[in-house]
């Protein structure tokens, strides 16, 4: 079997469990090949995966180690490696809490169970129904302002128990 006819094989089964119906086999099978000529071709693939799938599908590893000639361990080892990637599809807001030092020290162990709390969730995990995932991040640049959480991509510091309320809130 052609490593194509297999990614459209794994497609077709069960569609990976993803949630947006504009994924097709093709757009698929496109975003992996336009990239695989390409040195260090392995983390370019994952991140444009996850970017338009939001998770790399556990089915997809075994493929893009084939395309690429590399082992299913390497692939998912790499995956592993690199802590913003997923295995499942996220919640509806993605909330990262940020563990490192600085922020460590003007209290995000606090903040960091407030959160859990609140949203419902455990780090590494998604609320019931989907709402959100909580996951820690190693430091997202902003020190002078810690402690910091990102919201969906948005930056925010100087985050307290009633701004990361109000933040959330505001989704």
């Amino acid at each position: 079997m052609l490593a194509q006819d297999h990614l459209v094989s794994l497609i077709d089964i069960g569609n990976f469990g993803m949630t947006s119906p504009a994924v097709t086999p093709a757009s698929l099978h496109e975003m992996i090949a336009d990239l695989l000529g390409m040195p260090g071709a392995l983390l370019p693939i994952l991140h444009r995966v996850q970017e338009k799938l939001g998770f790399v599908p556990r089915e997809a590893l075994a493929m893009i180690a084939n395309e690429l000639n590399l082992s299913r361990a390497e692939v998912h080892g790499v995956m592993t490696f690199y802590h913003d990637f997923r295995e499942t599809p996220p919640g509806k807001t993605v909330v990262k809490v940020c563990q490192a030092e600085a922020c460590q020290a003007m209290g995000a162990e606090k903040l960091t169970k407030h959160a859990c709390k609140r949203l419902g969730t455990e780090m590494h995990h998604t609320s019931a129904g989907g709402a959100y995932t909580l996951e820690p991040t190693y430091c997202l640049g902003n020190c002078a302002l810690s402690p910091a959480v990102m919201i969906d991509g948005h930056l925010h510091g100087r985050v307290t128990e009633e701004r990361f309320d109000a933040l959330i809130e505001r989704k």
